[in-house]
């Protein structure tokens, strides 16, 4: 029966005997009426003062020769700035926009893209996480070394078992094969073959058989057996017999067999060989090893003729240690748990904020060809081509969500003569070049490594898409030059008849409408294809462009074209549609990563661009990311973009305009509506022309009064907007037809529309309805919605001010945000700087209102948030204020969490926080106000939903004071002061606070909120560790006793594994050994080892003079009298600190190893306490060890029942005074007979003799009649010890432990603890390395084979079960060192050499 932990602590106990204990009745009574003695706090052992101590001992640490193991490196951590890499060739922020920035907003922004990382390096940090973690990583060896043990021996007789270890290692092959009779009176026929079974079996020794059978019952007897160790080779012969092969034996014979199929001959032919190759490399290493093994054995017998047995003996110990040292591995080398795989305490690849894009597709256009065609050029030798310019206008259309999700991307695919019948229009009034601000800017990208060239005819286009799914498509709207309505111009198009003379027809009348009108386009026709073939981004190559369709002029918007999408799959209602002849070669491929000559949407050349000569560049274009936080992402570059769509005009009932039909709009932007105002060169231009124009036109629909539009203007906004910036819409008039008999003028202005960009200083994105004036006087900003503000201000509004004119915008700023919260809290706060009057009061209620701010603003601007609530933490003279922020830091952190998105959150605090330079003014800090507004929010009155996201999200605020701390400490100069100088009394005393304020919530709120309460302790435990390094550490060490003081024993399993876990992250810290000072704390030369003051024992010295050792191994104590799931945790945690120790190449020398072992030996006392729980009954296969001998096991449950006196199991065991003679306290004389006859047990035995078996339980019922001697019950806050058996895991990870103590801890230690340890101590001891023989001893491959067959323990075998059997010449030297090991033996009590402990 096993304890365990329940909600209400209780002691169950194992009744082995009516004589050890009282009655289980009595016991449970008392349980009952005195619960409380179970739930008794541990004793709280203060830790020593760490930096007063260090102060104390300076002069023994610096004459330390392991110095390093006892002192904290001087270079432990620093501060590095990197350097802002970003993917374009320069910076995207326009050199004067830090100038040109006003607002406190796109000041932050822009020095949020400015700005270097900053990053804390902790030069050791490699070594602060698990094991796993280490920078030489355990790994398991390649190949182990071969051994062949006696209990092997015959494990080939067993075919079962044979077949079995074929599988395991060897090679395994069965099969029927067709035997063919050879013999030399006669010929073999087909006849002569007989149909066997065979079946290939590996030997013990690794030589193979190959056994046929008359059927596939292996079990039996062979009909008989081909010796594969004498094959020669295996080879094919198909004279006799169709897939025939034979064995070509030594004596010269040859075994012939045959397949059914080609294949199986083969793969029987492979197979052999392969057998035969390898067991010739065996032989040649056997060989190789024999001759070694002969020199080896002349060389010894040269010695044993000299007679100085000494010198002999001195030679067999050299020769053992060597070959034991040099193959000999780390003893957690092959340990489980050390390959076991575990990620849970892996750190998380923190990456720099950058640039990232959804699936991007890369666009290619290749050619636009209708079946009209002809030669534009006068002279018919000329190329035939299209007979008139098209212009390709190609975007992505959502379906799935009725989104437009791409910016346009505008092609030109006309060939160069077509080009030239639009040339007059060049430098039309679209294309003046002015002296705007715009104008340093675009020759700072042209300075910059961009050909003006580059980006004039671009063919391919790279578009990406966040969220892609088959229903998005890629759509090209074909317009043309402005000559009629659509049903007329493309006519020609539809039809295949006559087309040489209708090609000259067009062409006629298409030079004259580009001549006249080449600045002005109108639609023509449009085409859609599929991009994705499913919602993971397989892009869908084979499809095409089908069709080419005729543009309807009563369905232009993008409403309309997503209803005509809908129907795409549908061919019933596509074919309804009118066509065009003609086909347009659009590809799109997977982006490469090694993509050359890219320049992104606001025209900056990518890193690797070559810009060589004047060939085209591949542009980006814009993705209008979904406004979700989950599509979401910070913003790292400077980009700020406006997109304007003209909708829809409605003119048919004005009366201003005689003629008001063929209606152009004409869209500029411009900062004043001053007379002499000139419009600002920002637009981004088409095709053909410059980057930037000052204005864009429309398309035009011929004889519309009241046209819809579906154009897309790109405006480049100025960095600092202000009220006097809008958009001014003209509409024009165009003349189609020329008039001979008056002046031609081709436009006539019809009105205008103005729209500011700012409202309430947000930038406008809304649908607009406005009215159109018709006429423009100086002023007209301060007229809106048709109405006059000023009396003197004379607008005449068409249609009586009516909203005619519909617009949307559509805005992709980095530096403008269009959330009223956010704006209003940036607003706050630069009026707050400016002027005293903005008071903090009002600053709590904008606050508040940032939970209300959107998602995906939240995500986009995430730095810069983040980085102005830290600046208004320590500017704040109000706790309400800092409370407040740390809210609102609360819902932004947890509302990234809650997207996903908490990646991001990691890489601000690690590359992005830093608290402004300090100055006389602001003398506060980011880790001192941030701790106190986090006890703030913890404090029970407070909300318990924020303190639970606080809880829930800690790690944040934690690493936020972790950096904070080193930023300060870097910035100060205060690293190399002393350790109580560098914080003021003041954070020492809010991080007590915080810590205490803390501990509450975790051990009481787990119950309903698990994953806060664990997530508040790892991040206690990662920011109490990482205070090591800053801060001072007895202080450090003060926090983690006001922890651990919140616990009791008893705990819910859930809190011993909050406990255990937060002891694993401390103990875990990269100078956890110099924390604990593995030195000795007594003054003085030491002259023997009897005088060595070591710690056996968790005393309280000990626990704190080694404070985090000490604490570690009284809580393993503690959980060791608890249920098996705690003791699990408890000892998991202290192995995995032992195989850090063992493989920390900082402590890789045998003395550094020697000085950890110290600071585990009251492991010793802690065992042996409990000594009487390890059952190795249980040991596997100890049930069946005396299944031959009923005698012996009758006897050993006789011993498991009647306990025996106290004193008779050392009598059963070693004499008193052997332990003198190995403490060396006694004279090695009188106990030669004991030590020789101990000696001279039989090796073949079991390893654990019935007297040991005896003694082992005497023991138990010793120790358990002994509760009052346990030390450690008391401290541990225990008074009653558990008498249930520790199961075999726990067992064997505990000796593992055990184990590398002693191996590692120092000839003098150990002799020290044998000369002061009582007589039941020592028992103690070795009865703990018996039982190690027991668990760890080799059971033979057959009871491998068993267990793994779930077939349970079989009987062991009589032979060794330890040493490898000798075979062959090999077995020479193993066989002279038994016998010069047995000389050492015989002699070692009469030795004044130490005991080497390997």
């Amino acid at each position: 029966m096993q304890g365990r932990a329940g909600k209400t602590p209780r002691k169950e106990m194992v009744i082995e005997s009516p004589q050890q204990y009282k009655s289980l009745a009595e016991i449970e009574a008392e349980v009952e009426a005195g619960s409380q003695v179970a739930t008794v706090k541990p004793k709280i052992i203060e830790p020593l003062d760490y930096e007063n101590v260090l102060l104390h001992w300076k002069t023994e640490i610096i004459s330390d020769v392991l110095r390093d193991m006892l002192q904290f490196p001087t270079d432990d951590f620093q501060i590095s700035a990197l350097q802002r890499q970003g993917r374009t060739l320069f910076s995207t922020v326009p050199e004067t926009a830090e100038k040109e920035a006003h607002s406190l907003f796109v000041r932050e922004c822009i020095k949020t893209y400015k700005s270097d990382w900053h990053v804390v390096n902790y030069k050791y940090e490699e070594y602060s996480g698990d094991f796993r973690q280490l920078p030489n990583k355990v790994l398991r060896p390649e190949k182990l070394s071969a051994h062949v043990f006696e209990v092997d021996e015959d494990v080939e007789k067993d075919e079962d078992t044979a077949s079995l270890r074929s599988q395991k290692g060897g090679v395994s092959k069965h099969g029927w094969l067709y035997k063919g009779n050879v013999n030399g009176a006669i010929t073999v026929t087909m006849r002569s073959f007989k149909r066997r079974y065979f079946h290939l079996a590996q030997l013990g020794d690794g030589s193979y058989n190959l056994n046929f059978y008359k059927d596939e019952n292996t079990s039996k007897d062979p009909k008989g057996t081909i010796f594969l160790d004498s094959c020669m080779g295996v080879v094919q012969n198909s004279k006799v017999r169709r897939f025939a092969f034979e064995l070509k034996m030594q004596d010269k014979s040859t075994f012939l067999l045959a397949a059914d199929s080609e294949a199986e001959m083969e793969e029987w032919i492979t197979t052999l060989n392969k057998i035969l190759h390898s067991s010739f490399e065996q032989a040649m290493q056997e060989k190789k090893n024999g001759d070694l093994n002969d020199a080896d054995d002349e060389h010894g017998k040269t010695e044993l003729s000299t007679g100085d047995f000494q010198e002999t003996f001195q030679t067999a110990r050299d020769i053992e240690s060597k070959m034991r040292s040099e193959a000999r591995l780390k003893l957690f080398t092959l340990d489980p748990d050390t390959q076991k795989l575990d990620f849970s305490a892996i750190e998380l690849n923190v990456q720099q904020f950058e640039e990232k894009f959804g699936k991007r597709v890369l666009v290619s256009c290749h050619d636009l060809l209708f079946n009209l065609q002809g030669c534009v050029a006068e002279n018919e030798e000329r190329p035939t081509t299209n007979v008139e310019p098209f212009y390709v206008i190609l975007s992505l259309f959502d379906v799935q969500n009725n989104r437009k999700i791409s910016a346009n991307f505008h092609v030109d695919l006309n060939h160069p003569l077509v080009r030239q019948m639009t040339s007059g229009h060049g430098s039309g009034p679209n294309q003046q070049i002015s002296g705007s601000w715009n104008d340093s800017v675009l020759e700072h990208r042209l300075a910059s490594g961009l050909p003006e060239g580059a980006v004039r005819y671009p063919k391919q286009g790279i578009f990406s898409v966040t969220c892609p799914h088959p229903e998005i498509f890629l759509v090209a709207r074909i317009e043309k030059v402005l000559q009629g309505g659509i049903t007329h111009c493309t006519e020609p198009y539809m039809k295949s008849s006559d087309s040489a003379k209708m090609a000259q027809k067009v062409l006629k009348n298409a030079k004259t409408a580009c001549g006249r009108l080449g600045q002005y386009r109108m639609p023509f026709g449009w085409a859609a294809r599929p991009v994705f073939k499913d919602a993971s981004g397989t892009l869908d190559k084979s499809a095409r462009f089908s069709a080419l369709y005729r543009q309807d002029s009563s369905k232009l918007s993008d409403e309309d074209m997503f209803k005509l999408l809908t129907d795409f799959r549908k061919p019933e209602k596509m074919a309804k549609l009118p066509v065009l002849l003609g086909n347009l070669d659009v590809t799109i491929d997977s982006v490469p990563p090694d993509l050359t000559n890219c320049v992104t949407s606001s025209y900056i050349p990518v890193g690797n661009f070559e810009g060589n000569g004047q060939s085209s560049a591949l542009l980006e274009v814009e993705e209008f990311v979904p406004c979700i936080a989950k599509c979401s992402q910070p913003f790292t570059i400077y980009k700020n973009h406006l997109y304007v769509y003209p909708k829809h005009l409605k003119y048919d009932g004005q009366k201003c305009f005689a003629k008001a039909r063929n209606i152009a709009v004409c869209i500029q932007f411009k900062d004043s509506d001053e007379d002499e105002a000139q419009p600002l060169k920002c637009i981004y231009g088409c095709p053909g022309g410059p980057l930037f124009t000052k204005q864009a036109y429309a398309a035009v629909l011929h004889h519309q009064q009241n046209p819809e539009f579906y154009d897309e203007i790109k405006i480049e906004l100025p960095t600092q907007l202000h009220e006097k910036h809008h958009l001014l819409f003209t509409f024009y008039h165009v003349s189609c037809d020329s008039n001979s008999k008056k002046k031609d003028v081709v436009e006539t202005p019809v009105g205008q529309v103005w729209l500011p960009l700012l409202k309430d200083g947000r930038v406008i994105t809304n649908e607009q309805q406005l009215p159109v004036a018709a006429n423009l006087p100086a002023g007209y900003l301060s007229s809106q919605d048709g109405v006059n503000k000023h009396s003197g201000l004379e607008i005449k509004w068409v249609d009586g001010g009516k909203p005619l004119f519909k617009v949307s915008t559509h805005l992709v700023s980095t530096v403008n945000t269009q959330d009223q919260h956010l704006h209003k809290f940036f607003h706050h706060c630069e009026s707050m700087e400016m002027s005293e009057q903005a008071s903090e009061g009002e600053l709590v209620k904008y606050l508040k209102s940032l939970h209300a701010m959107e998602g995906h603003v939240m995500v986009n601007f995430l730095p810069t948030i983040l980085n102005q609530l830290f600046c208004v933490l320590t500017r704040t003279t109000h706790e309400d204020v800092a409370v407040n922020v740390t809210r609102v830091m609360v819902h932004v952190v947890a509302q990234c969490h809650e997207e996903g998105l908490e990646h991001y959150l990691r890489s601000y605090v690690k590359f992005v926080l830093k608290q402004d330079p300090y100055s006389v003014t602001n003398v506060k800090t980011v880790h001192e106000e941030l701790a106190k507004a986090m006890t703030a929010i913890l404090k029970p009155s407070t909300d318990f939903l924020t303190s639970n996201k606080l809880l829930k999200h800690s790690w944040y605020f934690f690493e936020g004071l972790v950096k904070s701390m080193a930023h300060y400490l870097i910035e100060h100069g205060k690293v190399k002061v002393s350790r109580n100088q560098r914080f003021s009394a003041s954070y020492y005393h809010a991080v007590e606070t915080l810590v205490n304020m803390l501990m509450p919530h975790i051990t009481q709120k787990y119950k309903d909120n698990l994953d806060a309460a664990r997530n508040a302790n790892r991040s206690l435990a990662v920011f109490i560790k990482r205070c090591f390094t800053f801060m001072n550490r007895g202080f450090v060490f003060k926090q983690i006793n006001n922890y651990m003081n919140c616990f009791v024993p008893g705990d819910p399993k859930t809190l011993y594994e909050f406990k255990f876990e937060f002891l694993r992250e401390v103990c875990n810290h990269e100078h956890y050994v110099p924390l604990n000072l593995p030195m000795p704390f007594w003054k003085g030369r030491i002259q023997r080892f009897q005088d060595l003051q070591l710690d056996y024992s968790l005393t309280d010295d000990f626990c704190r003079n080694h404070f985090l050792v000490g604490l570690l191994l009284r809580e393993v104590g503690g959980a060791l009298q608890e249920s098996r799931e705690i003791r699990q945790i408890a000892i998991q945690v202290l192995k995995g600190l032992m195989i850090k120790h063992t493989f920390d190449d900082r402590y890789a020398s045998k003395s550094q190893q020697a000085r950890l072992a110290t600071l585990y030996l009251p492991l010793f006392g802690l065992l042996q306490e409990n000594v009487y729980r390890l059952d190795i009954k249980e040991s596997a296969p100890l049930d069946n060890c005396n299944v031959n001998n009923p005698r012996e096991d009758s006897l050993v449950q006789t011993s498991m029942v009647t306990p025996q006196k106290p004193g008779s199991c050392i009598e059963n065991a070693l004499h008193k005074d052997v332990f003198g003679v190995i403490s060396g306290t006694a004279s090695p004389q009188s106990s030669t007979t004991n030590a020789s006859s101990v000696h001279h047990a039989d090796s073949k035995g079991s390893l654990v003799s019935t007297d040991s078996g005896n003694s082992l339980l005497d023991k138990s019922s010793d120790r358990t009649n002994s509760l009052e001697k346990n030390p450690c019950a008391s401290a541990l806050g225990s008074t009653v010890l558990r008498s249930d058996k520790l199961d075999q895991d726990e067992i064997k990870n505990l000796f593992m432990c055990f184990l590398h103590i002693l191996k590692n801890m120092s000839e003098e230690a150990l002799f020290a603890y044998w000369s002061k340890a009582a007589s039941s101590e020592l028992m103690d001891f070795f009865t703990l390395i018996e039982v190690c023989l027991y668990q760890f001893r080799y059971m033979g491959k057959r009871f491998i084979a068993r267990i793994h067959e779930g077939a349970g323990p079989v009987g062991p075998d009589r032979k060794s079960l330890t040493l490898p059997v000798s075979r062959n010449r090999a077995g020479i030297l193993h066989a002279r060192l038994q016998q010069l090991g047995s000389l050492e033996n015989a002699h070692t009590f009469n030795n004044s050499r130490p005991v080497h402990l390997k």
